[in-house]
């Protein structure tokens, strides 16, 4: 019986895979998988795609641009980018926002927290549990589920929009504040629809959690915001659940970014230790207390704990803060009192500013240094995805030896599953993902 097993493995040894694009990412990138006797020798996660230099273009322009430019980096999380940039303003020149500002930031990241994780959950990542190449096939036999997700996506653009004044690249931004606040009765127009999306994102947690999960458990070092008095979403403290426990001011002597070859992005890693993990899990995992008694309800309901280590589960977690920020929407409308000006007065200074938000992905975060004149003199930026990228290499070399055997068409299928399990979002890093699987 040994002679046929062992005649396959020759064959496979020598056998090269490649895919063109991976779909439902967003970006463009490629994947080197390198397997010497059935053994996974070398995994880099490669993205080719040139730079965008945002950093770059930050460099000489007043302060105030800061917002409109960076959310420009990503059309699914642009509030997370502006925000941030806008925190670290604020934190350079000393600014103190009013309550009623803070609670309606927030109110602008539910709705971005919203759509995002709706457009990934059921859009880009449901796909390959249910066994289709994209939603246009999956709607075919699952319409009422694709039409539910695009009204629930609708209901947090309409947030964004609202708050935001647009629901893509928000224009309303500014540092110390807001353009124009809308009135309670403006919020109030929302209430029913966030309301229906609350029961939605409910449903949309239990279906995450009736699709099939690999048994795959991973010892991340988790790293997200934690807040004394809410679940983060623009504020608190860098805390791992490995001992860290520092202040954004203090990212870049616990953090550093190194250039690997195969990559026009950065790689991230904690300087004391290696790769890291950003993102749904790591924020549930370091702030389950904070979630409402609905979402650990639901969670206990479709068999999560305090805690998740399997990135394929990530999905449902998704599905567990999409009820989250339904719930803080409401929240926020039905205690809303307007603000007594749209935003504070800011003075600028010489001074650098640090700030760090949770974009759906995971962590961000914005550093810059400005002149007395209000210029922007150097800016760095640390988006989610690049912060991954060690963890997803990491994943796919643990993963791949026990599928190794696998048909070649359904191996590929579940490396690129693994590496949705992120959502990555391959433009901030630096854009559909060519894999490339060589045996030898």
């Amino acid at each position: 019986m040994r002679k046929p097993l062992e005649k396959k493995a020759k064959q496979m040894k020598n056998k090269t895979i490649k895919v063109d694009y991976l779909a439902r990412v967003e970006g463009e990138g490629a994947l080197y998988i390198k397997i010497k006797n059935n053994e996974v020798s070398e995994v880099e996660l490669r993205i080719f795609e040139p730079p965008r230099f945002f950093e770059a273009f930050l460099r000489g322009r007043p302060y105030q641009e800061a917002p409109d430019i960076t959310a420009r980096i990503c059309g699914i999380c642009p509030v997370a980018y502006q925000m941030s940039a806008v925190h670290a303003m604020e934190n350079a020149f000393g600014v103190t926002i009013s309550p009623e500002i803070k609670e309606l930031r927030r109110l602008l990241y539910c709705g971005e927290w919203i759509e995002s994780h709706t457009l990934h959950l059921y859009m880009l990542h449901a796909p390959d549990f249910l066994g289709y190449d994209d939603v246009v096939q999956m709607s075919k036999d699952h319409p009422e589920i694709v039409k539910k997700a695009l009204k629930l996506k609708k209901i947090g653009n309409d947030i964004m929009n609202l708050v935001g004044g647009r629901e893509i690249h928000p224009i309303n931004v500014k540092v110390g504040g807001f353009f124009k606040v809308p009135t309670r009765k403006d919020l109030m127009k929302m209430y029913d629809d966030i309301n229906w999306a609350r029961d939605a994102a409910v449903e949309t947690a239990r279906f995450a959690a009736t699709l099939k999960f690999p048994e795959f458990v991973q010892d991340y070092e988790c790293v997200s915001l934690v807040h004394p008095f809410e679940y983060p979403f623009n504020e608190g403290r860098i805390m791992s659940n490995k001992g860290i426990d520092i202040l954004p001011e203090q990212y870049d002597f616990h953090f550093r970014e190194e250039h690997v070859e195969h990559s026009h992005a950065l790689h991230s890693r904690i300087r004391e230790r290696d790769n890291y993990l950003v993102g749904p899990i790591a924020r549930y995992n370091l702030n389950y207390d904070k979630l409402t008694p609905l979402c650990k309800e639901i969670a206990e309901e479709v068999g999560l704990s305090s805690e998740c280590y399997n990135p394929f589960k990530s999905i449902i977690i998704r599905g567990i803060e999409t009820i989250y920020s339904c719930e803080e929407a409401l929240r926020i409308i039905e205690s809303y009192r307007m603000p007594d000006s749209p935003a504070v007065k800011v003075e600028p200074s010489e001074a650098t500013g640090y700030a760090c938000t949770e974009a759906p992905r995971g962590m961000i975060y914005h550093r810059y240094r400005v002149n007395s004149e209000g210029l922007i003199e150097d800016a760095k930026i640390v988006p989610p995805t690049s912060q991954n990228q060690r963890t997803i290499e990491n994943d796919l070399r643990t993963f791949v030896p026990s599928i190794v055997d696998l048909p070649e068409k359904e191996l590929i299928w579940k490396c690129e599953q693994v590496i949705r399990n992120y959502d990555p979002c391959i433009s901030c890093a630096t854009h559909f993902l060519k894999l490339d699987i060589h045996r030898e």
